[in-house]
């Protein structure tokens, strides 16, 4: 399993509850970017209009640039895959307040194009101090370790 990219800013800005995994809707050339690397997750998110979910803001930029599409857009709104009692599930549970849907990170799974993304909540500025502490802890023990 190749994992793609990974969102590390939404794991410190969010306190995920719960993780789910879905398939995303791309074209061709899109399939191929994503398959080398050229994939942006950072600063997206996931909502759910009219029945299906969407990825919203994951940059993909084309894969040779000269033969896509002149209109194409990387930015744009990409259908995630999923099963309906799935989408009724995240439907009810990202109507609560302070919760949102975060792209985790891409990866293929069978040579599919799956992403896992989480249920989270953000974290306040002392939760963001805490982590930093508990890191600063771990590379501190890390070096005395290694010496």
């Amino acid at each position: 399993m190749a994992v793609y990219s990974v969102n590390r800013r939404a794991l410190f800005d969010y306190e995920i509850l719960e993780t789910y995994e879905a398939g995303v809707e791309l074209y061709g050339f899109e399939v191929k970017a994503v398959k080398t690397g050229h994939v942006n997750i950072a600063g997206s998110y996931i909502v759910v209009r009219g029945g299906e979910a969407w990825l919203l803001n994951a940059s993909i930029p084309p894969y040779q640039p000269k033969n896509t599409p002149p209109d194409y857009d990387e930015t744009r709104s990409r259908k995630l895959l999923l099963h309906k009692s799935e989408i009724r599930e995240l439907i009810g549970k990202s109507a609560q307040k302070g919760l949102t849907l975060i792209p985790l990170r891409v990866y293929d799974k069978k040579s599919r194009i799956k992403i896992e993304f989480g249920l989270g909540r953000h974290k306040k500025k002392h939760d963001k101090r805490e982590t930093i502490k508990e890191r600063e802890a771990g590379r501190e023990i890390e070096r005395g370790l290694k010496n």
